[in-house]
């Protein structure tokens, strides 16, 4: 049994515990928090009542040793900035890591230390780190000790453009991502923007063109197409507790039928179970995944534009975060990707 640690105790842990607790060769064997030491984790999060028993306990740099020394696998789920010790002790001792921050999602550090506004503590471990989009980059994950999970509006961005672009077939530079978030995606954490009374019946865009996540979807994008590719990226905020649905837009650099366009699709994410691509005239919805670790991906050609317009929807917790987190685990201990996360969203 892979022994795991989780590093945090917001919405993301409460989600690789759930998951984890129907996970056949891996189980949650420890849980640091900052304000919940000595309490149960069930008791944190009641939906997880004997799912868990496992309880909160404090970690600092002077028992961080002997933490990473009692696992196997260790999840950071903390915010930006904070993981860099737990990944170099981690890899210290030969363990295994995923930051579900964006700590090691960058290649080039003045990228992040310039949208982050922090200074990187170990640029070294950056080029080891492999960017943790199983379906792009399953055999990288696979060799790798340090897995940088992805956020969770790249992930439907990239993996909604991810073979458009690898056929050729967008003028790199005319792509908008348009976002749709639930607020989970802003953690547990108290803030005033996302009081109910703020956040009911109200639909708001936010950090337009400034959004932390736009850098990232640029060079997963640029990875795709061997060029550097630069986005317009508009984040919104919807009245629902999690979800996220982008619309994305690209002028075509050729014309295409909706036949061949399926067909590239199709192809390009051939076997990848947690991937739907969706049959002509189709389209996601936030539902549709809702619980589960699945993309929704559908297609429209507008002729009238000569535009590709590609619709995503992903559960912001699941294949947002934790359920990619540990897809990503089950490859780098050569398990099948999908154990622990076989499941269909829930509707309604």
């Amino acid at each position: 049994m892979i022994k795991i640690g989780i590093v945090g105790d917001g919405y993301t842990a409460e989600e690789l515990t759930r998951l984890l607790a129907r996970h056949s060769e891996a189980q949650v064997m420890a849980i640091t928090s900052l304000f919940n030491v000595d309490r149960g984790f069930d008791e944190v999060f009641p939906n997880l009542s004997r799912y868990t028993s496992v309880k909160c306990e404090a970690m600092d740099r002077s028992n961080l040793s002997s933490f990473v020394e009692r696992c196997d696998g260790i999840f950071v789920a903390l915010p930006h900035g904070q993981a860099v010790p737990v990944v170099k002790e981690a890899v210290l001792q030969g363990k295994k890591v995923v930051d579900l921050g964006a700590d090691f999602r960058f290649k080039q550090v003045k990228v992040y230390e310039e949208w982050y506004h922090t200074t990187h503590e170990a640029p070294e471990l950056l080029e080891e780190a492999v960017y943790g989009i199983p379906e792009l980059f399953a055999d990288q994950v696979r060799n790798t000790k340090i897995v940088a999970n992805p956020g969770c509006f790249p992930t439907s961005a990239i993996l909604g453009l991810a073979p458009a672009l690898k056929a050729g077939l967008l003028d790199t530079g005319t792509i908008i991502v348009d976002s749709k978030s639930g607020v989970s995606g802003a953690g547990r954490t108290p803030a005033m923007n996302n009081l109910f009374c703020e956040v009911n019946e109200n639909v708001k865009a936010y950090n337009v063109c400034t959004h932390r996540h736009a850098p990232e979807i640029e060079q997963g994008l640029t990875w795709m197409a061997g060029k550097e590719i630069v986005i317009s990226f508009s984040p919104h905020l919807i009245p629902m507790s999690r979800g996220i649905l982008s619309t994305m837009y690209g002028s075509l650099t050729r014309s295409i039928n909706r036949t061949e366009l399926q067909e590239i699709y199709a192809d390009f994410y051939q076997g990848q179970f947690f991937v739907r691509v969706l049959a002509a005239g189709q389209l996601p919805m936030t539902r549709a995944v809702y619980g589960s670790n699945h993309c929704d991906i559908g297609l429209v050609i507008d002729e009238r534009t000569n535009r590709l317009v590609v619709v995503s929807a992903i559960d912001n917790l699941v294949k947002g975060a934790s359920g990619q987190a540990i897809q990503n685990l089950n490859l780098m201990f050569g398990l099948p990707e999908t154990c622990g996360l076989e499941g269909a969203g829930l509707l309604p």
